[in-house]
């Protein structure tokens, strides 16, 4: 296996990682907020609620590096699509079976 192909899978298990906690997470908050009978704007303020101002940040940090993460991933898709499209050849190249009978006796018998 190539090493970017080992580090796009290295940023697809942290990136699924960092997706699990913050859903824990936000289900955890979600719960001690409908507990408290919170509205929603004063509970997930960090200067409002600092009792929870760690938790909420950690949220934020995870969403932050969830997107960064998505993006290197993209990124890498977009280079790999690219590398595909550079390393294909003309259409003569097809594979045998992809060919018309026409076409590979053209190629055969030199018409």
């Amino acid at each position: 296996m190539e090493t970017d192909e080992r580090e796009f899978i290295v940023v697809m298990r942290r990136y699924f990682a960092a997706k699990t906690e913050l859903a824990a997470l936000t289900a955890q908050l979600e719960a001690e907020r409908k507990a408290a009978g919170e509205q929603i704007g004063k509970f997930y303020d960090p200067r409002q609620n600092a009792e929870r101002a760690a938790d909420l940040q950690r949220s934020h940090h995870l969403r932050a590096e969830m997107a960064s993460l998505m993006q290197r991933a993209e990124a890498w898709s977009r280079a790999a699509v690219a590398a595909d499209q550079r390393g294909k050849s003309e259409p003569d190249a097809e594979p045998e079976e992809w060919q018309s009978f026409e076409k590979r006796a053209d190629t055969l018998f030199g018409a």
